[in-house]
């Protein structure tokens, strides 16, 4: 039988939680292993007062969700249930999601490759000296790594593909890292789901900007402007490559007959004396470099204007 003070406690978080629940609609679900209670510490402050930052046991977090949602008929919320797995807390915003998670990422921090770890990221070593003895190259060999002797200290050959995104660090791994002084993993909160209004997505789609979605729509209306010409079926994206289409054909019908209309005529000019195009081409020219000078002349009319006629010493 849990005492009073446990049981005042799982009480007053209940409450917080679920005052959470019901002043927010935006979260994400987060999982914080290898994060330092200082590092942590440090995120709480960065997005304080617009966010918090809820931790605790999956199966407190879980059955003040559901008593929440029974208690106020607000179902909302149950989507997080399956989700909350693992070492993982719950981040409340009212601000802009993609500020939330930009802020977060501030505060990730630069960890040594331990033993037994698995990597989160691939790791390289690029070529170049290492500022190690020649009594050392064992690490090196029993890692497969070409390696030379160049004045005195060991120098890496080519870049090599040390460890691999999932792979367990070992051993040998580990050392030679430490030894080179590379930090080549970072730690910080790990976003795995971005809850708004009732549903749940990926934290990728937050990365999505305007041009890149400019740039699906407008894949898009090209795909079905192209289906549309290609079945002969007219829509708003395929009509004005139609009327252009149809132009071409009235156009290239009026150049083989004599049929003709304006915007022929001056095809048929053009095709009938091509010295016309040229120079009207080098007309245009001139005209454009020449622009300039004749806005410079009124300036210097007035200069003259300015002198009033006469000298000071007349």
């Amino acid at each position: 039988m849990p005492g009073a003070a446990k049981i005042g406690k799982k009480e007053a978080y209940h409450s917080r939680l679920c005052d959470l629940l019901e002043k927010h609609d935006r979260a994400f679900i987060v999982h914080a292993d290898n994060v330092g209670s200082m590092q942590f510490q440090n995120i709480r402050k960065g997005l304080r007062p617009a966010s918090t930052i809820l931790m605790g046991k999956n199966t407190m977090m879980k059955r003040s969700i559901r008593l929440y949602c029974e208690q106020t008929g607000n179902d909302k919320w149950a989507v997080l249930l399956e989700h909350l797995v693992g070492n993982v807390g719950i981040v409340f915003t009212t601000t802009d999601l993609s500020e939330v998670k930009a802020e977060i990422n501030k505060y990730k921090v630069g960890a040594p490759a331990r033993v037994g770890v698995v990597a989160p990221v691939d790791v390289k070593i690029p070529a170049g000296p290492t500022g190690m003895d020649p009594s050392q190259t064992s690490f090196f060999q029993a890692l497969g790594i070409a390696t030379k002797i160049n004045k005195g200290t060991i120098e890496i050959v080519s870049d090599v593909n040390l460890i691999k995104i999932g792979d367990k660090v070992g051993a040998s791994q580990a050392t030679l890292l430490s030894k080179l002084g590379i930090k080549p993993f970072q730690y910080g909160l790990e976003f795995l789901k971005v809850y708004e209004g009732g549903s749940l997505y990926d934290p990728k789609v937050l990365e999505i900007t305007d041009e890149d979605m400019l740039g699906a729509v407008a894949a898009g209306i090209a795909n079905i402007a192209a289906l549309s010409l290609a079945i002969g079926y007219p829509t708003l994206a395929s009509i004005p490559h139609s009327v252009i289409n149809g132009y071409k054909n009235v156009l290239a019908i009026a150049l083989v007959t004599d049929y003709s209309f304006p915007l022929a005529d001056k095809v048929k000019e053009i095709l009938a004396d091509p010295s016309k195009f040229v120079v009207a081409a080098a007309a245009a020219a001139p005209a454009a470099g020449a622009a300039p000078a004749k806005k410079e002349e009124p300036k210097k009319e007035e200069s003259e204007e300015e002198d009033m006629g006469f000298s000071l010493f007349d």
